[in-house]
């Protein structure tokens, strides 16, 4: 059957074994003279390039060797210090970037209706925060001032309690008083509005730098695009380094003749600030370089934006690094930072560059021309028009006139840093940022030191030697540290004498004395007669003591209220005697005298004991509060950067001795000023019903005085460091400088509530000088009527007119 045949001719039965890989190889084993194929393949596999590569001289197959491991090597070095790099940035930037010294404020001046503040105060205010004075307010920090009205816009301010936007208001005065403040626009009547206190200084951390930190978006745009522009152009469109803007910088620099621009971006330059030296070599750019491409990886624009306009140098604050646009402001212009001028933000950008050789005060034509550069690349780039450049370019540089982010005050800055110390303690972290708001009064503090500046030269003269002075002015109700001067040198670091200044006080220990014997209403008034004879005191080792006034004179017999307006030594002695030691003493204690300073020696009833300044003013504070102490602080609060508040003072006053007593002793102070030593401010401040008391020590070697208007008790010292006398009584030293501070302060008037059981009598004077009771007398003095035992005497017991208009509200 040939189909048969077909089907098994074609079946593949001998090939089947060969198609095994184990057969094959048997197969060719045994046949191998006469198949030669398998023998093609073994000799094609040999080809003569591949004989070339394999013979490679031995040196440069080392090289090659070589070069990859070094090559396996950096990228194994640059592994790891990136990995150490990227560390150390997140490190910086993920928690505190810089240390942040504590910024010191004075106090709120909070305005309300009906309040005693005139107009030209007011203006003195603002005109000390620098705000702008135009025709019609448009931007915060501008206000406009008419005879009865000021418009202001307030700037925004984070209080102690929490932040305010701005304000713009309308305030009101009439005779003397803000009568009413309405929101302009609105027209609504407000209850109150505050103004943003004055930053004072700062409390610096270890390094020697100072900045205040701005969150992005407070910086004003324009500013940021003349940055970009001059410093970085592709700064959102590069990944850290740019070479485009390394070329483009060559061009622009050769082009100009001068180094125009820099090839660093502005990440490079924030590498180098914050993690790098300023030495120029090749590794230390190459740090940069890596070190920005980490940052620019890690960090948004904005973010990495922000630290630059933070960190930027831009020149010295009294041996401090100023860093950051915002301080910069302070520093050349006085200002915050969103109200300075397109031309002032542009010379702020070109000080970036180099704020020494950009000096404006040293080199104000170069700092003009570099201002002029960025306000013509500002232009070129469409972020200002032909006539806005013009404007600008044509502007003055317009800085301070001297390099200033604030006025030093040192000797309050002591007595400030004391009780941070003692009432905040570790809760005061410096470095932090933290915000300090303190109690002084820049307006008191500014004339105040121009009141040193002005007298203490002519005291020198006066003298015929150099004087040392001390000054502490505190709020007579709150006791809050409105001013303080502790030398000659109202702006140098030093001795503080007015904190640590312990001298004797001489005359000014007498209205204790006085207040001691007038607490005793059954025994004494202030017109109790004392005797004004010669005494004489015997000592324990036999010393004799023998006191004497001033003038050397003796009057035989004196009314209370007389001795203690004329200062009377012997009167005085004699009366603390009748008294007793034990509660003169007690006394002073109570109206916040130390009593390890006070000893129990009858000199000490004319002051022959040591105390401050700032510890005289405690106790004057009480005196003419009506006894009610307050102590003395500089501290108002504490917040940290997050708004939280650390530390807290609400003042407080407790009634520490009798008022009738306080008041009947602030009214012999008022004779001192209108009859007795102070007399010298009758006739320019007789108005103001002030209170006072003069104090000369032995030999003329302290000249004080102690004054008390409606706003303030200030104390005035005037000495000399070495103790030798001064030849300055009390009203020919101190009073002259209290009275040129109050010359340029002007005074409130000194009002007292009247107290009850308080009263008026009648008295007639007799021939000797003494008063006698008399219904019918010509002089009328206050009398404290404790048990009502005088209402039978006369009828004339109510509160004379004349007294009533001293001391009443």
């Amino acid at each position: 059957m040939p189909g048969a045949k077909k089907s098994v001719a074609k079946k593949p039965v001998a090939k089947k074994p060969a198609d095994k890989k184990p057969t094959t190889r048997r197969k060719t084993a045994a046949k191998a003279p006469a198949k030669k194929s398998p023998a093609k393949p073994r000799r094609s596999k040999k080809k003569p390039t591949k004989k070339k590569n394999s013979r490679l001289p031995g040196w440069l197959k080392w090289l090659l060797g070589f070069g990859v491991k070094v090559a396996i090597v950096v990228v194994a070095i640059l592994l790891v210090v990136g990995i150490y790099l990227d560390n150390v940035v997140r490190d910086k930037f993920d928690g505190q970037l810089w240390n942040l010294p504590a910024v010191v404020y004075g106090r709120v001046l909070t305005l309300q209706p009906d309040q005693a503040m005139t107009l030209q105060e007011v203006r003195r205010e603002l005109d000390l925060l620098q705000y702008h004075k135009v025709k019609t307010p448009q931007r915060i920090g501008e206000y406009s001032s008419s005879s009865t009205r000021i418009e202001l816009i307030r700037r925004p301010f984070e209080f102690e309690d929490g932040p305010e936007g701005k304000r713009h208001v309308m305030l009101t005065f009439a005779d003397g008083t803000l009568s009413r403040i309405n929101e302009v626009g609105s027209k609504r009547q407000l209850g109150y509005v505050r103004i943003e206190p004055k930053m004072l200084g700062m409390l610096g951390t270890s390094e020697g730098e100072q900045r205040i930190f701005l969150p992005r978006e407070r910086f004003p745009e324009v500013l940021v695009d003349a940055l970009l522009v001059t410093e970085d152009r592709d700064f959102y469109h590069h990944g850290g380094v740019s070479p485009l803007a390394i070329v483009r910088a060559l061009f622009v620099n050769l082009r100009a003749g001068r180094t125009v621009q820099g090839g660093s971006t502005l990440t490079q330059q924030l590498a180098k600030n914050i993690f790098l030296s300023r030495e120029r070599t090749l590794l230390r750019k190459l740090s940069e370089a890596y070190i920005a491409l980490i940052i620019d990886y890690r960090y948004s624009k904005d973010r990495i934006l922000e630290a630059y306009l933070n960190e930027i140098y831009l020149g010295q604050n009294g041996g401090k690094e100023v860093h950051g646009f915002a301080l910069g402001a302070r520093l050349y212009f006085g200002r915050p930072l969103q109200e300075l001028r397109i031309d002032q933000q542009a010379l702020l950008v070109g000080l970036a560059k180099g704020p020494s050789y950009y000096n404006p005060w040293r080199n104000p034509e170069r700092a003009r021309q570099r201002r002029d550069l960025i306000l013509r690349l500002m232009m070129d780039n469409g972020i200002l028009d032909g006539e806005q450049y013009e404007q600008a370019a044509s502007r003055p540089l317009d800085v301070q006139s001297r390099p200033m982010i604030a006025s030093r005050q040192p000797a309050y800055f002591q007595q400030l840093q004391r009780e941070l110390k003692q009432k905040v303690g570790d809760n005061f972290t410096p470095g932090i940022g933290l915000r300090v708001f303190s109690t002084l009064d820049p307006l008191s503090q500014q004339e105040a030191e121009k009141a040193v500046m002005t007298m203490v030269p002519k005291l020198n003269k006066k003298a015929g030697v150099k004087v040392e002075t001390a000054i502490v002015a505190v709020d007579r109700q709150s006791g809050e540290v409105r001013a303080m001067v502790g030398g000659s040198r109202p702006g140098y670091a030093g001795f503080n004498r007015a904190l640590d200044g312990s001298r004797q006080i001489g005359s000014l220990v007498k209205p204790a004395v006085y207040l001691a014997a007038l607490r005793k209403p059954g025994q004494y008034t202030l017109a109790t007669t004392i005797d004004d004879k010669p005494i004489m005191l015997k000592g324990s080792r036999g010393t004799a003591w023998k006191p004497r006034n001033y003038d050397r004179k003796f009057r035989g017999e004196v009314p209370l209220y007389y001795a203690l307006a004329k200062s009377l030594n012997v009167p005085t002695v004699n009366l603390g005697l009748q008294v007793g030691l034990e509660p003169v003493i007690n006394t002073m204690v109570q109206l916040g005298v130390d009593r390890n300073e006070i000893p129990k020696l009858p000199s000490i009833l004319l002051g022959a004991f040591t105390l401050t300044p700032f510890e005289v003013t405690q106790m004057y504070q009480t005196v003419t509060s009506g006894g009610r102490k307050a102590e003395l602080t500089a501290l108002r609060a504490v917040v940290d950067q997050q708004g939280s508040m650390l530390y807290q003072n609400y003042p407080k006053a407790a009634q520490a001795v009798p008022e009738q007593a306080a008041w009947l002793t602030t009214y012999g102070m008022k004779n001192v000023v209108s009859q007795g030593t102070a007399r010298f401010l009758q006739p320019k401040f007789g108005w103001a019903a002030l209170a006072g008391k003069t104090g000369t020590t032995d030999k003329t070697r302290d000249s004080w005085y102690v004054g008390a208007d409606g706003r303030e008790v200030v104390t005035v010292w005037i000495g000399r460091d070495d103790n030798k006398p001064v030849n300055l009584t009390g009203s020919a030293g101190a009073l002259r400088l209290y009275s040129d501070y109050l010359q340029r302060r002007q005074p409130e008037p000194l009002h007292l509530t009247w107290p009850k059981k308080l009263t008026t009598m009648k008295y007639n004077r007799l021939s000797n000088g003494t008063l006698s009771l008399d219904c019918s007398g010509r002089q009328s003095l206050p009398v404290w009527d404790k048990d009502g035992s005088l209402k039978t005497q006369c009828t004339g017991n109510k509160p004379a007119a004349w007294i009533k208009d001293m001391f009443s509200l």
